[in-house]
This record gives structure tokens, sequence and C-alpha cells, in this order.
């Protein structure tokens, strides 16, 4: 098996397996957001606690670090609030859309506090995006319009979040990066947790499990995919995770998204597959 193949395949599962977390927090039920963020990352700092001492890193990076990790961290955190949420009240798939916008934002950032320069088609590309994010949010003036717009926001902070990730890549090992996130989520979410706690059902721990495992597993393949693989070959297969979000939608809870948040999700995955080709073929 070559290794654009495993890449590909890694990928896949990647994006399989962070489909069956997000299904994992809605099968959990009323349980608060915060207590399935602060359960998800327990796995999350087990797992990467394991990595940095057998790497022999550092758990908690260097001190001129310091401002960018807890700023990385407390994004971090609003973004998986945010998407948790969007999560327990959207379409599983309409959800998954909604966060697959992150890349676009993380473009905007990047050029923006990273001096990184924005190539002729990503503008258009920016703003057919976001136009194709309103037919899956439905602008409207009532109550009903918060989770879509959690959606769009976890997808707006994940950009914050990745572009600080981007940032930090030269000047801390990622292992010590997702410990001090998962860590911090911990030590911050704490308080809210117990203030608010309810005490999970046999069946809501098993999913609680169940999430942290298939976002270890998503993340982990991720991780060995782009070892595998070039980015700029790899990375459309990402959003292989919409697919696989509609289809575990519709066969547990019967769930099909609308004629306008399918064509807004259609059109998403069209101009990020433009945008892939075309910075393809300018690297080549």
């Amino acid at each position: 098996m070559s290794y654009k193949t495993r890449a590909v395949i890694l990928m896949l599962i990647s994006s399989l397996a962070f489909a069956l977390s997000a299904a994992a927090v809605k099968l959990s039920g009323s349980l608060p957001v915060f207590e399935k963020v602060f359960f998800r990352n327990i796995i999350s700092v087990i797992i990467a606690f394991s990595i940095v001492k057998k790497r022999k890193k550092s758990l908690f990076g260097k001190g001129t670090n310091q401002k960018f990790l807890i700023l990385r961290s407390l994004l971090g955190i609003i973004g998986m609030v945010l998407y948790f949420y969007a999560i327990n009240n959207l379409v599983l798939a309409d959800s998954a859309m909604l966060h697959k916008l992150f890349p676009f934002f993380v473009t905007i950032f990047a050029a923006v506090f990273l001096k990184e320069k924005i190539s002729k088609i990503q503008i258009p590309a920016l703003i057919f995006v976001f136009l194709a994010s309103l037919l899956i949010i439905k602008p409207r003036f009532d109550y009903s319009i918060f989770p879509a717009l959690a959606g769009f926001g976890c997808a707006l902070v994940s950009g914050m979040t990745y572009t600080l990730v981007r940032f930090l890549r030269n000047r801390e090992h990622p292992s010590t990066i997702v410990f001090y996130f998962s860590f911090a989520s911990l030590v911050i979410l704490a308080p809210l947790v117990v203030i608010n706690f309810r005490m999970p059902s046999i069946e809501q721990w098993l999913y609680l499990l169940l999430i942290g495992i298939f976002a270890a597993i998503g993340q982990f393949s991720l991780t060995y995919a782009y070892r595998y693989g070039k980015a700029s070959e790899i990375a459309i297969y990402n959003y292989s995770n919409i697919i696989f979000a509609g289809i575990i939608g519709f066969i547990i809870w019967g769930e099909i998204s609308d004629i306008w948040s399918i064509l807004g999700g259609a059109i998403i995955i069209l101009i990020s597959m433009i945008v892939f080709v075309y910075n393809h073929k300018v690297k080549t």
C-alpha cells in the first residue's frame, strides 16, 4: 500500500471517527454541554500525557509561549462548547457543514496575524462560502437561530484556534499543545461542571466514554494521515465527515437536511474542491 493510499484511508477513518464522536454527543442526551466537554477531554489529557512523557517533552511549554498557549486553550474551550451545543440542537449533517467552514477562517486570520499570502482564488471563495453558510443558518429573528449561529461561531473560533496552532507549530511540540489545552479545559470547566452537575445514567456514561474514544481515534488518524501524505493531496478528504454525519444522522434519528442546507453544504464542498485543485496546480 502506497503512503498516499494509507493517508487517504486514515483521513477517511478520521472523518468517520469524528462523525461518530459527534453522534455520541447527541446520544448522550440532556446532560449539560460543559459536562460533555469535560469528560471528552479527560481521555485527551490521559493520551496526550502519555505521549508527552514518552517523547520527553514539556507538559506546559516554554514560558515565552504561555500567553499563546492560554489563548489557544480558551478559544479551544469556547469552540468546543459551541460545537457541542450546535450538535445537540441541529441536524448532525448541518452542524458538520458549519464546522467545515473553519479552514476559510484560518485563511483570513493567518493572512491578518501571520502575514500569510492569500491567493487570488481565495477571496471570491471566501465570499461564496459565507453566502453558502447563510443557506444553512437561514437568518431569522427568533431563538431558533441560536444553534446555527453556535455552529458558525464554532467555525470562526476554530479558525482563530488553528491559526494559533500554526503559529506555535515550530515553538512547541504538538503533544504539548494538545495536553495544555486538554488540561486547561478540565481546570476551567471543573467549577462549572460541579455547580451544574447532573449524574449520567449508565447509558450516558457509555456515550461520554465513546465521545472521547472516537475523538481520540479521529485525532490520531488525522495526525498520521498528514504524516503519510501531503496536506495539499489529502486535506480535501476531510470533507467526507459531512457525508458520514449525514448517513449516521439518517440511520439513528431519521434526519434529513432541508434543500437549502443541502445546497449550502454542496457549495461549501464544491468551493473547497476548486480551491484545493487550484492550489495543487499552482504548487506543481
